[in-house]
């Protein structure tokens, strides 16, 4: 009886994470509620027939784990296992991400943005509202004009919090501002000095490592005009550009409305989130800059840094 149900879960884990199936699609085959498939993709993983694999903190330790943390002065992280897909692989790394949060306590939540985080909250949506140790969810940027789902940050907020339980607090500004001179007025506003006070209480920020040049491209000429190539920017951060020796590149003429650099690393834990497509270069120098204290990211780009 254990084997089949065993067999089950293992059935129903291949068309989530390798035949990329939804979990509507899956419990319309079996006949059942999509509650029941996103319980037992769950169970999937406690029985480890999905592996997620810890590397630091409190949760399990290995010798790759303990020289990169050393190297970068990290407190920990988590290594996922390549999927056969780049979709596969992300959605092993969003659910990472919060299993993550929460066992770290959870509490108030810094959110950034991309396609991992959009994935993330993708795959929390289609799963039964539960409660969590997370609180609160604040967006660490404003909301960006493109019609990617993944860069909507209000949105986003909006879902986790549902998903969770959790209060949500929302940012109503855009990402880029049409000028500097609009940026200096919309961070004078109540609402954003709200949301100002709200990262500074955050217990957790979960930050996108994404490589340069990036998609969107957030307006890069306008802020930087030649600066990312000159000072030769590897990736970003939320939407802080750097170089490989994690030196964040700035400019006069940046009018972005995102979290200061300065209330991020008050933030007692930075999370680095990678998607499938982060290059090493870029998590390399994000590692530099000293602001993030763990990682999650696939097995090949952890062993790409030994």
């Amino acid at each position: 009886m254990r084997e089949e149900k065993l067999r089950k879960l293992e059935d129903i884990a291949r068309l989530y994470y390798e035949q990329d199936k939804t979990q509507a699609e899956i419990a319309k085959l079996y006949n059942v509620s999509r509650p029941l498939i996103s319980r037992m993709l769950s169970e999937a993983r406690d029985e480890g027939i999905v592996e997620i694999r810890i590397i630091g903190r409190d949760y399990g330790e290995n010798s790759i784990s303990e020289e990169i943390k050393k190297k970068y002065n990290l407190k920990g992280g988590i290594s996922v296992s390549e999927g056969i897909s780049n979709e596969n692989t992300n959605k092993l790394i969003g659910d990472a991400a919060i299993s993550y949060m929460e066992k770290l306590g959870g509490g108030k939540i810094g959110l950034g943005w991309g396609h991992v985080i959009g994935t993330m909250v993708s795959n929390l949506e289609g799963q039964v509202p539960r409660n969590s140790s997370i609180t609160d969810i604040s967006p660490m940027i404003g909301n960006s004009g493109v019609p990617i789902r993944n860069y909507h940050t209000n949105e986003n907020t909006r879902i986790i919090a549902a998903q969770m339980k959790a209060n949500a607090h929302f940012l109503y500004t855009p990402a880029v501002a049409d000028s500097k001179q609009d940026r200096d007025l919309l961070i004078k506003t109540e609402q954003y000095r709200t949301v100002l006070d709200e990262w500074s209480k955050i217990d957790i920020a979960l930050v996108n490592i994404g490589n340069y040049p990036s998609t969107p491209d957030l307006g890069t000429s306008a802020r930087f005009g030649n600066k990312l190539i000159e000072e030769k920017a590897v990736g970003r951060m939320i939407a802080y550009f750097y170089d490989k020796d994690g030196n964040i590149i700035e400019s006069e003429d940046d009018f972005v409305i995102q979290i200061p650099l300065e209330v991020l690393k008050m933030c007692p834990n930075v999370i680095g989130i990678c998607s499938a497509n982060t290059n090493k270069n870029a998590l390399i120098g994000a590692l530099n800059s000293g602001i993030l204290t763990d990682i999650i990211v696939k097995e090949e780009l952890i062993e790409d840094l030994v």
